[in-house]
C-alpha cells in the first residue's frame, strides 16, 4: 500500500513527465494554430496589460516579483505552480488543485514556457497564452489539448534554484 506522500510525489512525477514529453517529442512543423485561436490571440492582444512578443508568445503580469528578483537560467530548476486551461476556460492541469508545487527548469517544458520562465523573477505569477506553436503545435494531449490549440496558463514562479 503506497503512502499519501508517494501517492502525491507519483502524482507530480506523471505530470512533470507529460510535460517534458510535450517539450522533447512530436513535430516541429506544425500547421499552425486553430482560427479559433488566431481570434482568441487577437482579442486577447487588445486587453489591458497584455504584452505581445515578437514569437507570439503573450503574457499578462499577475502579481510583480520584488526589483532584483532572481531569473531563472535555462538548466535551473525552479518551483512553481501553474494552472493550465483550453481557451474556452476548461482547465486541463493544476498544480494548485494538487496542493503542491511541481519543479522544473525552463528547458524542461514547452517553449511557450521556456521563454516565460527565463522573463520572470522568483516571486513573479503571470498569466500566459500559448499560441499552438510554443506548446504542442499539432500534437493532440489528451481529450482537451487537441491538435493547433491554444493554451492559458496562470504560472507562478516560487523559488528559482529549487
Amino acid at each position: 500500500m503506497l503512502s499519501q506522500v508517494t501517492k502525491k510525489l507519483l502524482a507530480l512525477a506523471i505530470a512533470l513527465f507529460v510535460i517534458m514529453i510535450g517539450s522533447l517529442f512530436g513535430s516541429s512543423e506544425a500547421k499552425g494554430t486553430t482560427e479559433a485561436g488566431l481570434a482568441f490571440l487577437k482579442e486577447n492582444a487588445l486587453k489591458e496589460g497584455v504584452v505581445s512578443l515578437k514569437s507570439g508568445l503573450q503574457y499578462r503580469v499577475l502579481k510583480s516579483a520584488p526589483k532584483g528578483a532572481l531569473r531563472p537560467k535555462l538548466n535551473q530548476a525552479c518551483l512553481c505552480h501553474y494552472r493550465g486551461t483550453t481557451i474556452e476556460g476548461e482547465e486541463f492541469d493544476s498544480s494548485y488543485n494538487r496542493g503542491e508545487p511541481t519543479k522544473f527548469a525552463p528547458n524542461q517544458v514547452i517553449k511557450g514556457w521556456t521563454e516565460a520562465m527565463q522573463l520572470m523573477g522568483e516571486g513573479d505569477k503571470w498569466e500566459l497564452v500559448i499560441p499552438s506553436e510554443l506548446a504542442y503545435g499539432d500534437r493532440s494531449m489528451g481529450p482537451q489539448i487537441t491538435p493547433g490549440s491554444v493554451l492559458v496558463f496562470e504560472m507562478e514562479i516560487i523559488k528559482v534554484g529549487a
